[in-house]
């Protein structure tokens, strides 16, 4: 039989003229099969890195809010007991530390020698460290003096005009306190000492001029000692 004329040609065996050609992806197809794969995923996550930074806003604002009461309460707390109240419902708060510090300064001045130094004590356990951490150990030192604990008291002060680490200012007067120690025992050399540390920390300080003046009541070697000077308190207490 013959094949039609119309029929179409049967392709030889090695002929790949009319072979499939394979689809070459775009960026964009890339990327919407990636975004079919995973984009659920993608959006759990999204929603998850959302809302850990609302709650750290909502945290922050929390906080915020809180730290503002405190404040409020400490400016209102204008009394010993109060300023004791308010050291005692904020516990380990740096403006406990604070109103302790004051309350400290109260008693010392009131001549309570136990509650000056175990309210001083207090202040450092909070602070640790800092400025106020180096006020209270200058008031634990001289509360101690207070208390009739001379050697006691005498160490600390050492202690402190020795140590780098603490607060200048404070320093400088554990060293003036020193000095006037000396001078009241008759310690003439320790007087020099420690008025020229005085000196060397900050030679136009307050403390530098009382210090001037404390040397000028010691007497020559051999000589009766003159009456120390009146160089106002021992702590210049906060609002004094």
């Amino acid at each position: 039989m013959t094949t039609p004329a119309n029929s179409p040609a049967k392709p030889s065996a090695g002929d790949h003229s009319h072979a499939a050609t394979p689809a070459v992806l775009t960026f964009e197809d890339r990327l919407r099969d990636y975004w079919q794969k995973n984009g659920q995923a993608i959006m759990v996550g999204a929603g998850i890195v959302i809302l850990g930074v609302l709650a750290k806003g909502v945290w922050d604002y929390v906080g915020a809010q809180k730290e503002l009461e405190v404040e409020k309460e400490f400016a209102a707390a204008t009394t010993p007991d109060k300023l004791k109240a308010f050291a005692a419902s904020h516990a380990g708060h740096s403006l406990a530390a604070v109103a302790q510090l004051q309350v400290a300064d109260e008693s010392y001045a009131a001549g309570k020698s136990a509650e000056a130094i175990s309210g001083y004590e207090q202040v450092i356990s909070i602070l640790k460290s800092g400025p106020l951490a180096s006020r209270a150990k200058l008031g634990v030192a001289m509360a101690k003096l207070q208390a009739g604990k001379d050697a006691e008291g005498e160490a600390a002060l050492k202690a402190i005009a020795a140590d780098a680490n603490e607060a200048k200012a404070t320093r400088i007067e554990a060293c003036y306190q020193l000095a006037s120690l000396a001078s009241v025992l008759g310690r003439t050399d320790d007087v020099q000492k420690y008025s020229e540390q005085v000196m060397q920390l900050d030679p136009v300080s307050p403390w530098t001029q009382r210090v001037y003046l404390l040397r000028a009541t010691m007497p020559a070697a051999g000589a009766p000692a003159a009456p120390a000077a009146d160089a106002g308190p021992a702590i210049k207490l906060p609002g004094k």
